[in-house]
């Protein structure tokens, strides 16, 4: 079969020279499907070495910048060496960094804010590529006050917001170092992803906004010990059905042709884990 794909291509010059071998090959990955392999293979591909249309970028605007010396010396010499660039940081209102992002310092331009005073608005006509989604902002509000304090706050987002609030999740409180036996309780009444299957273990392991693992290895540090929950102890499985009907079609091949599901749990039961499955 042949398959048209209908997304930006980003290219890459790592490889050098772009001349295809006489009977080239190329592999399919689609991480979704198949985390660690290939999910299929063609034999040509059409449309990708070809010239396209430099893709258009919204300036970034600072609104309401105190103009101190490190902001005003930033102005002054707005063309940095290659390779440097700005960290604009979320604070909540505790003034903890919650997320950061890189912003291209070509290209500044700064005028009197709309604030007024003595403040200034800064733009960035090139901000670069690492920006959060629309997604993020209502998330980002919910974690303004500080780490949230109840469950499932995560579980009305979509996949993109849930993601975010994985993310978030890693400025959570930690719990003692190496505590272990005991029993928790995880609700799996939202558990219909990998991403809210690790948000929801990580809240009944250590509570709501905290992280324990972003993917099934850095779950598997964290069993092996360190500011976290670490084996032997309990898991009590509330609704396991929901997240094994969900999961079913994320198989793992490279894990035995698991799904994502099963191999959780088998994660965790390997660890040393007593998984109870309600």
């Amino acid at each position: 079969m042949d398959i048209v794909v209908g997304t930006g291509v980003r290219e890459d010059d790592f490889w050098g020279s772009k001349q295809l071998p006489a009977s080239p090959r190329f592999d399919l990955w689609l991480p979704s499907l198949l985390e660690n392999g290939p999910s299929g293979s063609c034999r040509s591909v059409a449309g990708l070495f070809t010239p396209r249309p430099p893709r258009p970028s919204e300036p970034v605007r600072l609104i309401g910048c105190e103009p101190a010396e490190p902001l005003l010396a930033l102005l002054r010499h707005p063309l940095p060496q290659t390779g440097d660039s700005i960290a604009l940081r979320r604070l909540d209102r505790h003034g903890r960094t919650m997320t950061r992002h890189r912003l291209n310092p070509h290209n500044v331009e700064a005028r009197p804010s709309v604030l007024g005073g003595i403040l200034i608005d800064v733009t960035f006509s090139d901000p670069g590529d690492d920006r959060p989604t629309l997604a993020a902002r209502p998330v980002w509000e919910m974690w303004s006050d500080g780490v949230p304090a109840l469950r499932n706050q995560w579980a009305p987002f979509d996949a993109e917001g849930q993601s975010e609030w994985l993310d978030l999740t890693r400025i959570g409180s930690y719990g003692p170092d190496g505590l272990s036996g005991g029993t928790y309780d995880l609700d799996g009444r939202h558990v219909t992803s990998r991403t809210s299957m690790l948000l929801a273990l990580g809240e009944a392991l250590l509570g709501p906004g905290a992280n324990y693992g972003t993917c099934l290895d850095s779950v598997a540090d964290c069993l092996c010990g360190g500011p976290s929950v670490v084996p032997p102890f309990t898991l009590v499985w509330h609704h396991a059905d929901i997240a094994r009907r969900a999961l079913a079609g994320h198989i793992l091949h490279h894990r035995g042709g698991l799904s994502y599901f099963e191999e959780t749990v088998n994660l965790l039961r390997e660890n040393g884990v007593t998984v109870v499955l309600q």
